[in-house]
C-alpha cells in the first residue's frame, strides 16, 4: 500500500500506478482537467510516464464553463 494526497485528502493505493491509470480509475479521462504532481504541472502527453508513489501530492482541477 502507498499513501498519497489528492486534492488535499489522503488516499491509499494498492501499488504505484501511472497517472493515466489513476485518472482512468477515477473516470476523469474524458473531461477537461489539469493535473499537478508535487507542485509541477504535468501535461497530458506526459501522464503515462508519471508513476504515482508514496507521499506524492496530486492536484486535479476540472475546467468548468459557464458565464
Amino acid at each position: 500500500m502507498i499513501t498519497l494526497t489528492v486534492n488535499g485528502k489522503p488516499q491509499s493505493l494498492d501499488r504505484p500506478l501511472s497517472l493515466t491509470a489513476y485518472l482512468e480509475a477515477k473516470d476523469v479521462m474524458g473531461k477537461r482537467i489539469a493535473v499537478g504532481v508535487n507542485g509541477e504541472v504535468v501535461h497530458k502527453d506526459q501522464w503515462a510516464g508519471v508513476t504515482l508513489r508514496e507521499g506524492d501530492i496530486v492536484d486535479i482541477v476540472q475546467m468548468v464553463g459557464g458565464g
